[in-house]
């Protein structure tokens, strides 16, 4: 091997070198459904946004609407605003990006067929499970809150009476003599 092959530079991994805090930041919500852009994919697996369509385009069978969807025109407005994408006569995209759910992103490392893409892909599935750990938690820890908020309420009540009794316990009854001596003071001698 001669001196400049070993000293060459060896392409930087981008697409991992974060992976799951960076891929969750790729993951959106559009129609009830978490997905991926296409464009976010492409940049994961290292290859063109246009070959990574141009491969799901020849296997469409394999991508049912609940896997892949084109997003409309009201949808990218919205992703525009989020990720600040250029407008389509300024150098941005012709045609609405396609996402893929967490079932599209499993079934593109079939069709991608490389290495790459079976890494990306594990990495992939690891954030949406993560996000997915993450909402259940939510849920739950939203659950309880509700339930210490009742109960507490009950609480307050209960403890608002108890309160309420000891000050009448402590109020002087009017009615009542009151009970004692009465001192003297020395003046009064």
């Amino acid at each position: 091997m001669s001196s400049q092959n070993r000293h060459a530079k060896k392409p930087r991994d981008r697409g991992l070198a974060a992976a799951p805090q960076s891929i969750e930041r790729r993951i959106y919500l559009i129609r009830g459904h978490r997905v991926m852009l296409d464009s976010d994919l492409a940049v994961l697996y290292q290859v063109p946004t246009k070959s990574l369509n141009l491969a799901v385009r020849r296997n469409l069978d394999r991508f049912p609407e609940d896997f892949m969807f084109q997003v409309s025109q009201e949808e990218m407005e919205i992703l525009r605003f989020q990720f600040e994408t250029s407008n389509k006569g300024r150098g941005g995209r012709r045609y609405f990006p396609y996402v893929f759910t967490e079932q599209g992103v499993a079934m593109l490392s079939s069709v991608l067929r490389s290495k790459r893409a079976v890494h990306v892909n594990i990495a992939i599935m690891r954030a949406f499970v993560r996000l997915r750990e993450l909402l259940a938690t939510n849920k739950d820890l939203a659950a309880k809150i509700d339930v210490l908020e009742k109960k507490y309420e009950e609480h307050d009540a209960t403890i608002q009476q108890v309160f309420e009794a000891i000050r009448k316990l402590m109020a002087p009854d009017p009615r009542r003599r009151q009970i004692g001596f009465i001192g003297r003071t020395p003046d009064a001698e």
